[in-house]
């Protein structure tokens, strides 16, 4: 893997984690909360690592479904996805859709794989 798709998941797993933690805080302390849908927009960007971690950790929304739900699928998502690309297993897709869907595309992946 590149090193900045390594830096953009640990700094979106750090983000989604101290933003779960924040949110446990204000909820104890009866004080505004962070949507819900910011929580997941950032497990949704990379973050969903953290975002179980940070709810297993201070026992938060653990029980408030579809959020646990949702979370729990972006989490075994991201963790499926790190491991076909840690194995190289998104190379023949790559190649396919580099064939498919045009010179723009094919130049955005031509980067991402000399990138990795």
């Amino acid at each position: 893997m590149t090193a900045y798709i390594l830096y953009w998941l640990i700094a979106a797993n750090l983000i989604a984690f101290a933003l779960m933690i924040i949110d446990k805080r204000r909820a104890d302390k009866g004080l505004w909360r962070i949507r819900e849908a910011t929580l997941l927009d950032w497990a949704r960007i990379g973050g969903a690592i953290g975002t179980v971690a940070a709810s297993r950790l201070v026992r938060h929304k653990t029980r408030k479904q579809p959020f646990a739900d949702d979370m729990h699928f972006l989490f075994a998502m991201e963790v499926v996805l790190l491991t076909l690309w840690a194995f190289g297993l998104f190379d023949p897709v790559l190649s396919e859709a580099e064939s498919k869907l045009g010179p723009f595309v094919s130049t955005a992946l031509a980067y991402l794989r000399a990138a990795t």
